[in-house]
């Protein structure tokens, strides 16, 4: 059974930062396609951004650079750093495995196997 856990929402200012964790397990982790999501009440889910490979990350433009996605293969853990936020990065904040491509594509709703239970992100302007 695959498990992905994230923690690390919360409320904070505008520019104020935040980082998300995903714990990964029941799946072959370190060799497939990792990534976040984000999804406003109403609104279609929208890829914020994605390791598709090892080395290799994407991300949306409304978040480069503010946010930095990162993993740690010794503790199965996907990280989402999130800088400077806006207003605009309200939503729930879901991480994901077993991409399908592509990934980050403006207007196109991101598409994964798995993903987790999401943590809210608040941001106050």
């Amino acid at each position: 059974q695959v498990d992905l856990v994230e923690s690390g929402g919360g409320s904070v200012p505008a520019g104020g930062s935040l980082r998300l964790s995903c714990r990964v397990s029941g799946y072959r982790y370190g060799s497939t396609c990792l990534g976040w999501f984000r999804q406003r009440p109403g609104q279609e889910r929208e890829a914020v951004a994605a390791i598709e490979s090892p080395g290799s990350a994407r991300y949306a433009d409304s978040v480069k650079g503010r946010f930095t996605i990162s993993q740690d293969n010794a503790k199965n853990t996907l990280y989402l750093q999130m800088n400077t936020l806006e207003s605009e990065d309200t939503a729930m904040y879901y991480c994901a495995a077993d991409c399908y491509f592509p990934v980050v594509a403006p207007g196109l709703p991101p598409k994964f196997g798995y993903w987790g239970q999401g943590t809210q992100v608040t941001v106050s302007s």
